[in-house]
């Protein structure tokens, strides 16, 4: 029996969450980690695989405290992955990176991921202020960095001026890695270190199939992974009709441009979108992320993905959905959940 082209999506390619932890436009911002840890507990519930949080800093449209965030839902949860989408590493101390993320695992062993990113995640200022001097600001050793931080749990060479610094608590791996990208840079990274791969489809430019080939054929096996795993992000609205589904992602389109242009604000309503007198530089920008969200029915999103994952022959896509009522934020998911088999059964056929 022959097998199926690497490019043709898995028979069960399972649909995974990003969670952006969005503030919404009148609630206070500390109801957005509320929210996340509600969504969680429903995602869970729909089939969702795996949970990610992200990691951004000083921006009034996101509240962003990764792991804290991550205890809190993997706690309220039981069977669903949770893990950092990701962890930018050159903010933190790979040793402390290495401590919470063993201790997490310990707590809900089997369940957790560390994705890791290279980028700030936030403007120059704020960037300074987290890597507290410019030079750190300029590095670029990401790659000495992940092997610091597998050094912290797997053992330093004798001579290495670390040698004998662990991260408690022992007796625990570091959780599955991958390595976050926008760009092919990333791609090269992951396979270079033998990670997984996630490639950031809500806001990247390439054409995704390029990343994660990329990836693929150059993927060197390591200690932690013998074989490629690519997930892919996607920005996602889904409603019960096609115009409600319009509507919320105006809003959602809103914010994005405002983040791109400089200016970011808490999620607007529907209706606050539908009476905001756009700028041309709004407009523009808004034209130019049409292709990074898809809206519709749960029918019409699942074939779009269906087709998106049978493209690029990714292993994995990660939706996110910035919906102001966490109502309907919870329904988009659903919906799309309960679309989800039919629609890839259909395009793997």
């Amino acid at each position: 029996m022959s097998s199926a082209p690497a490019s043709r999506p898995r028979p069960h390619v399972p649909l995974s969450v990003l969670d952006l932890s969005p503030v919404a436009s009148g609630r206070p911002p500390a109801a957005a980690l509320r929210e996340s840890v509600d969504l969680a507990r429903a995602v869970e519930g729909f089939g969702y695989h795996r949970y990610w949080v992200a990691e951004h800093h000083g921006s009034p449209a996101v509240v962003s405290a990764p792991a804290v965030l991550l205890t809190a839902v993997a706690a309220a949860t039981s069977t669903l992955r949770v893990g950092a989408g990701g962890i930018m590493l050159p903010n933190h101390s790979p040793l402390q990176v290495a401590e919470i993320f063993r201790a997490l695992e310990a707590l809900h062993p089997g369940r957790v991921d560390l994705g890791l990113g290279r980028a700030p995640g936030t403007d120059g200022r704020t960037a300074l202020a987290l890597r507290r001097s410019r030079q750190a600001l300029a590095a670029d050793d990401f790659t000495e960095q992940y092997a610091e931080l597998r050094g912290y749990v797997e053992g330093f060479a004798p001579e290495h001026p670390f040698a004998g610094i662990t991260a408690m608590p022992t007796g625990v791996p570091l959780p599955p890695v991958w390595v976050l990208g926008s760009s092919d840079h990333g791609a090269r990274v992951a396979a270079e270190l033998g990670t997984g791969y996630a490639y950031a489809g809500h806001f990247g430019t390439l054409d995704p199939a390029e990343p994660v080939a990329a990836y693929r054929s150059a993927f060197r096996p390591s200690a932690h992974r013998s074989a490629p795993h690519a997930l892919l992000s996607v920005a996602v609205v889904v409603a019960s009709d096609a115009d409600r589904a319009a509507a919320l992602a105006r809003a959602a389109t809103l914010a994005t441009v405002r983040l791109r242009l400089g200016a970011p604000a808490p999620l607007p309503t529907p209706e606050e979108a539908d009476a905001h007198r756009w700028t041309l530089a709004e407009r523009n920008t808004a034209g130019r992320l049409g292709e990074h969200l898809v809206v519709g029915t749960g029918e019409q999103v699942a074939r779009r993905l269906a087709d998106l994952a049978l493209r690029t022959g990714v292993d994995e896509l990660l939706v996110v959905t910035n919906v102001h009522d966490p109502a309907e934020r919870a329904a988009s998911y659903e919906l799309l959940a309960r679309a989800w088999p039919t629609a890839l059964a259909v395009t793997a056929a």
